[in-house]
């Protein structure tokens, strides 16, 4: 008897397994039935290039850029296939094409959830592709910079150091004549610090339009770019005036053709700069009016965004008066051992600076003439540059530079 139940029940999965197969042919034929659809704009991808450019050749041209392809499937599939119509393309190889046309036909590329065996593409639109190979032409580019925008106000932007400095453009000639520039742009409107960083290469023509459809391929895509960006300020331009000849900075007037320069350098090394010195002005060198002509100096982590290289600032003696006085106290000293060094100047005017009242009351005896002649060892008569000492009131002084000639003989 039990025997019979055990045979009995699996009799009963074995009509229940074959009605399941049943049931799903049933569902497979009547309620998700065979379909079929255009999917059109389906993108063309090219495998294989890497062996023509081996061979100096470049794929110029394709007679089309996209194909629209007729699927049949079951609907179910159909429905998969359009709702990731995206990811469908098709692929030729072109790595055993010419020089010239080549016509080829296409693999098509189904989405990850779509078993190619389950679907038949029926028609395709066009059913083959003719691609145009031709010699492959480099030709290399210095890399530009180009900012699109504007360096804030009070900074101004370094030069740009780019890595790599040069790029090689590859393709057809007809394709890389085109190209006149290669740029990396920033696009910033206020930029106030240094900017690195990875930038992409636009390519130019003449007229400096962006050329978005050209078959060319870069050694790199990219270029690495530092800007540096820097303060700008107005320093302002001072000199030192050195008392003498009678006169002190009170008793001049001065004039700067540039009176400030602007420079640009880091926060930190320009934040602290005030002012720039020129250097000084010897006021016993001045007499009347007079031109001193410096030089502009920086310090080389500052640029001088002005240019100025050279200023000239004019002084005036204003109120004071002249005197001459014949000197003949004049002395020699360092005299160089066996040597006999002798003043062939007997006498020399010397003039003398103040106020009028002051110079009244100074005379000849109150100067001295002295020359230093330790550096002459050789037998002859020289112009020896000497000092005038005024040994007497603070508020005169000697103006000028004085000479006297000496024999030297043995």
């Amino acid at each position: 008897m039990m025997k019979r139940l055990g045979e009995s029940k699996w009799s009963y999965v074995l009509m229940s397994v074959v009605l399941a197969v049943l049931f799903w042919f049933y569902v497979r034929t009547d309620l998700d039935p065979a379909d079929s659809t255009w999917i059109n704009n389906i993108p063309v991808e090219i495998t294989g290039s890497t062996v023509l450019t081996r061979q100096n050749l470049t794929v110029s041209d394709l007679s089309s850029e996209t194909v629209s392809v007729r699927f049949q499937a079951a609907t179910s599939v159909i429905n998969s296939l359009v709702r990731n119509r995206e990811d469908i393309s098709v692929t030729i190889d072109v790595s055993k094409c010419v020089e010239g046309e080549n016509k080829l036909t296409y693999k098509i590329n189904y989405p990850l959830n779509v078993n190619p065996e389950n679907v038949n593409p029926i028609d395709q639109k066009p059913d083959m592709i003719t691609v145009t190979v031709d010699k492959l032409y480099t030709s290399t580019f210095p890399v530009e910079f180009q900012l699109k925008g504007k360096v804030a106000d009070g900074y101004q932007a370094g030069t740009p150091a780019i890595s790599p400095e040069t790029v090689v453009v590859s393709g057809s000639m007809e394709q890389v004549s085109q190209v006149a520039k290669v740029v990396a742009i920033l696009e910033d409107e206020e930029l106030d610090e240094q900017f690195s960083g990875d930038l992409p290469l636009t390519l130019l023509d003449s007229e400096g339009n962006v050329l978005t459809d050209l078959d060319v391929t870069l050694d790199s895509e990219t270029a690495y770019v530092v800007v540096p960006v820097v303060v700008l300020k107005e320093i302002p331009l001072t000199v030192e005036f050195i008392p003498g000849g009678g006169a002190t900075e009170d008793d001049i007037t001065y004039e700067f053709d540039y009176d400030t320069i602007t420079v640009a350098g880091a926060k930190e090394d320009i934040s602290d700069l005030t002012e720039l010195s020129l250097g000084s002005i010897d006021l016993s060198k001045v007499i009347g009016s007079n031109t001193f002509t410096f030089p502009v100096d920086l310090s080389p982590n500052l640029e001088n965004v002005s240019g100025i290289t050279s200023v000239t600032v004019t002084v005036t003696v204003n109120g004071l008066a002249t005197r001459a006085l014949d000197v003949t106290n004049i002395s020699l000293i360092n005299k160089p051992e066996g040597y006999t060094v002798t003043s062939a100047t007997q006498s020399r005017t010397v003039f003398i600076r103040g106020k009028e009242e002051d110079l009244t009351n100074i005379d000849a005896s109150q100067l001295r003439i002295v020359a230093d002649v330790s550096n002459y060892t050789s037998v002859g008569t020289y112009s020896v540059m000497a000092k005038v000492y005024l040994d007497t009131s603070s508020t005169v002084g000697v103006i000028g530079e004085y000479s006297i000639s000496v024999n030297v003989s043995r």
